[in-house]
């Protein structure tokens, strides 16, 4: 009796945190530590990350069409002239985190990043400024060893605060970093490492 296909990701090494669901394998193979400089992107894994506070990334990540839907694709101007009408609105949305606060800082966010492209050209100029442009490549060997907040996550979000974004604590902004790839810090075991090194 023939044998199914093998699945070809199943013998991949991968970090150990993309475990558990099809949906947290893919965005961790085609989407995390992968350097991000689109402006409605970046917008968007801000939200999302600010959203996570508290809670598990599985749970935003499972409502990441939700908040799409909610927040106009996450279209920087558009959400920076939503009313206090529609945020309210969402607060009875089951399909996304129905925090007030979380909700209406998605707008402040996006007023503050408006400013930012403002004064720089865009968001991504701005927020890769933080890096100097470049991504910071760290080649852990085990999880234990992943920061959750650095020097570098601490002055980011003082400087973040301080243009008036919300939800951007040092712990939310070093997931920022890793989530855009301005920080890779895939395993040094895992293929994206391999991948990253190859291409380098």
């Amino acid at each position: 009796m023939p044998h199914p296909p093998s699945d070809p990701h199943a013998a991949l090494s991968r970090c150990p945190w993309a475990a558990g669901s099809p949906e947290m394998i893919a965005y961790h193979d085609q989407e995390w530590g992968t350097p991000q400089h689109d402006d409605r992107a970046l917008f968007e894994l801000i939200t999302l990350e600010g959203a996570q506070a508290g809670l598990s990334w599985r749970t935003i990540l499972a409502r990441r069409q939700d908040y799409r839907r909610s927040f106009h694709d996450f279209d920087i101007a558009r959400v920076a002239a939503m009313t206090d009408r529609e945020l309210e609105a969402l607060i009875r949305h089951s399909g996304i985190i129905r925090n007030r606060l979380k909700i209406y800082s998605v707008r402040s966010n996006a007023q503050a990043a408006l400013a930012a492209i403002t004064a720089h050209g865009s968001l991504d100029s701005y927020l890769w400024s933080f890096v100097g442009g470049t991504p910071i490549v760290n080649r852990w060997r085990a999880m234990k060893e992943v920061p959750a907040s650095t020097a570098l996550s601490d002055s980011m979000s003082k400087a973040l605060r301080k243009a008036g974004f919300r939800f951007v604590g040092s712990t939310i902004c070093y997931a920022f970093l890793q989530a855009s790839g301005m920080v890779d810090d895939h395993l040094a075991a895992c293929f994206r490492a391999r991948t990253a090194a190859r291409l380098s």
